[in-house]
This record gives structure tokens, C-alpha cells and sequence, in this order.
């Protein structure tokens, strides 16, 4: 039998440029690419020779969808090689912060972008046409999750009040009180969400994956925690090289990131919850058995599902600092200088975010690393695509197109985060 070649010439309803190839020989799927052509845009080159004070508010530009990740992996990795640990409340703002880019990103993700594979509509504008209502309370849930980003990093698309050792500017009494009294409509918000998307056809698929996710001693974790894995790693962020790799592949303009001698693995929300349902609150476990989840869940598709628990609890979240909140005595610590090499490791709402940086006595940037959660689904992705396209291959070409999308839809990859990379070679001259 000839070999066949199935292509989709370009990804909708993702962040960023991409494509898929499918290589079939002798009725298999003999190679899955997930091709990533958008161009690399060198921000690890661009941080060289910068103040690392600048750098928070450089790498928010990497991503208009969740900026305040990368800014939190920064601050604590600049922290982390400064010896300073923010604690108290500035750290309960930074936790609150990233609750607000968790629920405006995943709910873009889940109604605007996934959704309508699970419904049979082209998109959002579609199903809103038979589903008005329920679209229209997710838009008014992402706002909630937006005005919890403008009102602590100062906008809703990348933020600026962020810096290393805290904020240039904490909030005053009445916005918090404005926040608190939004959040309560939102978490309704959130459990009628989870409520529907309960109801979606869930695709029948089951993976033995390698969850990687923070791990923290007491909370969900979002800025800080031990790397951990399904498989028994566990690893402090400054170890992150003993155990990942990154290559480059001819198909793709990003980096690819493995674990060393075992391969690929998944970070994301079905990760954390896998790592991490013992955390989650008793409310909110109870929110996921009725939804139909357990303690683990092995079947991408129900990601959607996931995600949605992570929106009821990033709303619960929000208001449970709310209510513990104390205005701290200034809005930043007080920072040492020095030359110094931080790690840290924070949760995107796509998954694990790790960055690396060296800076000199003057707090010049002279060396950074990102390596953002698409990097390192792009293999799990490819794996997932193989074994689900040659279990699907009896479907006309167009259903069997669709069902592919769909699975690179539950990793909401984002194509843009991850081809900031710089690899130069220089031969001769």
C-alpha cells in the first residue's frame, strides 16, 4: 500500500501558526508532525544585556493571553537568585493575581476555542446562536478574571505592576471590596460552566500519560512547589536540567523538551489535577464528582472538563485571599545587589513554566531560559495524534481532520510562547 500523506495546511481556534502532517503506510500512522512554522521571536536574546528590573514587564510581551505567568516565573526566579523570599502579603496578591489569568485564559480556552469540537459548530459565534446564554456568562466570567488582572497589574493585557520583590502599586481598599462582590457572581458563574460543560460528548481515549506539575506541601499550586511527576520524580526548579532536555527538530521552529532517557510527558491543568486532587478543597472535589471526574483522569478530551474545575477553584481561590487579606507596609521588598543565578517554576494555566537567569554585581541580565508548556507537550502532542489517528482511521478524511484538531485543542497549545527560542550557529565568515 503507497504511503499517504494527510495534512492540515493550517491549526484554527490555537494561539499562534501551525500545522499538522499525518504519514500513513500499510493502513498505520507511521509519523504524527505538529508543524510549528511561526518565527522564532528571541526574547531570551532579546533579556541579554538588560536590567533585571526590566525584565517582568519584557517577557509579559511573550504572551496576551497569560502574561502574568511569565512574570511570576521571573520575578521568583530573579528572587531566587537574590536570596529574597516574598511572603505574607504580597505573596497572597501574586497568588490572587495569577487566579485572575487562570480564569480569563481558561474560560477563553473552553467556550471561545473548544468548545464547538464537542457542540458541532464551526465556533463561538456559531454556538452562541443556539447557546446564548451560556456564552454570554462565560464572557461575563472571563471579565471577572480580566478585572482581577487590571486591578493588580495595573491592565488587562500585559500587565506592568509587577516587579521583582513585589508591586510598584497595591491595590486600594475599594477595588478589592469592587473584586470581592464581582467574584461572588462569578463563582455561580463558574459552577453553571462546569455544569455545561459536563454535558458535552466526551471522545472515548485513555493514555498512561507522565503528569508533570508543581507539587506545593499545602496548596493547588500556582507559584511555587517541588517539580513533581506521576512516575515518582520530584525535584527542586533550580535541578530542572538533570531531568529535561531540549532539542531541535527540522519541522518545528520550537525547542522540543523531554524527560532525559524517558521521553515525553504532559504539564497542564490534567496534570495538575492528577498531582494535585488532594488539594483542590472538599467543595471543590465534590464540584468534579458531580461533573463526572475522579481523583485521576486519564482521557484528554475531558481536559475541557478539568479546566472548568480549575475555574470554579480559581474563583473560590480569589475570594478565600480576599477575605484574608492585610495591606502589607510597602508595595516591595527592599532588594540586594549582586551577581547571582535564579530558577523558579510557576503553573500557566497551560502548564509548567520554568525560567532561568544570570545576572551580574549590576543586575544585568547576562544569561536566560524559558522553556514554556507547548515546548514541552509538543512530543505528547505528536504521541497523542499517532495513536488516535490510527484508531480513526476507518473516518472519512474530513471527521478524521476534525477529531485531530480537536486533540491538539486539549493541550490549548500556544504556539507563540514557545518559539522564543535562539539557537545561532556561525560557520566561517
Amino acid at each position: 500500500m503507497p504511503t499517504k500523506k494527510l495534512s492540515l495546511e493550517a491549526l484554527a481556534r490555537v494561539e499562534g501558526e501551525g500545522s499538522l502532517e499525518l504519514f500513513l503506510h500499510d493502513g498505520k500512522v507511521e509519523t504524527a508532525r505538529l508543524r510549528i512554522f511561526e518565527p522564532p521571536r528571541f526574547f531570551e536574546a532579546f533579556l541579554r544585556g538588560r536590567a533585571a528590573a526590566e525584565v517582568p514587564d519584557i517577557v509579559a510581551r511573550i504572551c496576551g493571553i497569560c502574561p502574568v505567568a511569565y512574570q511570576m516565573s521571573a520575578v521568583h526566579a530573579l528572587e531566587h537568585g537574590l536570596g529574597v523570599v516574598v511572603d505574607g502579603p504580597l505573596r497572597l496578591l501574586r497568588r490572587l493575581l495569577y487566579c485572575g489569568e487562570w480564569i480569563e485564559s481558561h474560560v477563553l480556552h473552553i467556550v471561545l476555542l473548544h468548545a464547538p469540537d464537542f457542540l458541532g459548530y464551526p465556533d463561538a459565534i456559531a454556538i452562541s446562536r443556539d447557546h446564548r446564554a451560556e456564552v454570554e456568562r462565560a464572557l461575563a466570567l472571563k471579565r471577572a478574571g480580566n478585572e482581577i488582572v487590571r486591578v493588580l497589574g495595573g491592565r488587562e493585557i500585559h500587565p506592568i505592576n509587577v516587579r521583582v520583590g513585589g508591586f510598584y502599586r497595591l491595590p486600594s481598599p475599594a477595588e478589592l471590596s469592587a473584586l470581592r462582590a464581582r467574584l461572588e457572581r462569578a463563582r455561580e458563574e463558574a459552577v453553571a460552566l462546569l455544569r455545561w460543560v459536563a454535558t458535552f460528548p466526551m471522545p472515548e481515549y485513555q493514555r498512561d500519560y507522565e503528569f508533570i506539575a508543581l507539587r506545593h506541601p499545602s496548596e493547588y499550586p500556582m507559584n511555587e512547589g517541588e517539580i513533581a511527576s506521576s512516575r515518582g520524580l520530584s525535584l527542586a526548579p533550580e535541578e530542572f536540567d538533570t531531568a529535561f532536555e531540549e532539542r531541535h527538530l527540522p519541522h518545528s521552529t520550537a525547542l522540543y523538551c523531554s524527560l532525559r532517557e524517558r521521553g515525553s510527558y504532559l504539564v497542564g491543568p490534567l496534570a495538575r489535577y492528577n498531582l494535585n486532587f488532594d488539594r483542590l478543597p472538599p467543595s471543590i472535589q465534590a464540584h468534579a464528582r458531580e461533573a463526572g471526574l475522579g481523583p485521576t483522569c486519564h482521557n484528554p478530551f475531558q481536559s475541557i472538563l478539568v479546566r472548568s474545575v480549575e475555574v470554579l477553584f480559581a474563583c473560590e481561590e480569589a475570594l478565600r485571599l480576599l477575605s484574608l487579606y492585610e495591606p502589607p507596609e510597602a508595595p516591595a521588598l527592599p532588594l540586594p545587589r549582586g551577581a547571582g543565578e535564579g530558577h523558579a517554576a510557576t503553573e500557566a494555566p497551560r502548564g509548567l513554566l520554568y525560567h532561568r537567569y544570570r545576572f551580574d554585581a549590576e543586575g544585568t541580565i547576562e544569561q536566560a531560559r524559558i522553556v514554556p508548556p507547548t515546548s514541552q507537550n509538543q512530543a505528547s502532542i505528536e504521541e497523542d495524534l499517532r495513536l488516535l489517528a490510527e484508531s480513526l482511521l476507518a473516518l472519512p478524511e474530513e471527521s478524521l481532520r476534525a477529531r485531530c484538531e480537536q486533540a491538539i485543542r486539549n493541550y490549548d497549545p500556544c504556539i507563540s510562547c514557545s518559539t522564543h527560542f535562539l539557537r545561532l550557529r556561525i560557520h566561517g565568515r
